[in-house]
């Protein structure tokens, strides 16, 4: 429900908790930790996380954006493929790096040239986006997704920067996003 209307978010809870506690006695009512764990135990957990970083250099983000393409680019000469992934660090291998379109579902119109996506063999991914709605400079956003699937309670209870601390120093390390920009952190960590 990341990113949605809160008003929406909060109605969506509620009528789950009314779900979950149509038949439950006043002084035993579920609660919103017990109905997330218990998703998590029978169907896995999604982490995300989103890092801004907030009126960076322009030509520095498209230097960024620029050069990841370029990574997409020598992962297609090296013959790697979704079917052929290429492992980059410990537990990742990159499946797919392209730039990708939004296709409107109402009127048909393209968007193109709307981000990177880095689709990595066990579901992973990072997107990395720009965005010029400040007034000044650009905003650069890395998306972060990481599933884990059921059984392994430790791993589905860790805290979703721990869970995701190794996908995001990959993104750091391959987007150089600190380096381009001169920033040592995010402005904003969602």
């Amino acid at each position: 429900m990341r990113e949605k209307d809160g008003l929406w978010a909060v109605l969506c809870w509620l009528s789950i908790l009314a779900h979950h506690n149509a038949d439950t006695p006043i002084g035993e009512l579920v609660g919103v930790d017990s109905i997330v764990r218990e998703h998590w135990r029978t169907s896995g957990r999604n982490y995300y996380s989103r890092y801004d970083y907030e009126t960076v250099d322009s030509e520095a983000a498209a230097q960024m954006m620029s050069r990841l393409l370029e990574l997409g680019e020598r992962l297609t000469r090296g013959g790697h493929s979704a079917d052929h992934p290429m492992a980059l660090a410990e537990g990742y291998a990159l499946a797919v790096l392209d730039e990708f379109s939004y296709t409107d579902p109402i009127d048909g119109s393209v968007s193109s040239r709307q981000g990177v996506r880095l689709l990595f063999a066990d579901g992973s991914r990072l997107i990395f986006r720009l965005s010029g709605t400040g007034s000044t400079g650009a905003t650069i956003r890395m998306y972060i997704e990481k599933y884990m699937p059921p059984g392994d309670a430790e791993a589905l209870s860790l805290e979703t920067a721990d869970a995701l601390a190794p996908l995001i120093g990959l993104g750091l390390k391959l987007s150089q996003v600190q380096e381009l920009t001169g920033r040592d952190a995010p402005t904003v960590i969602t």
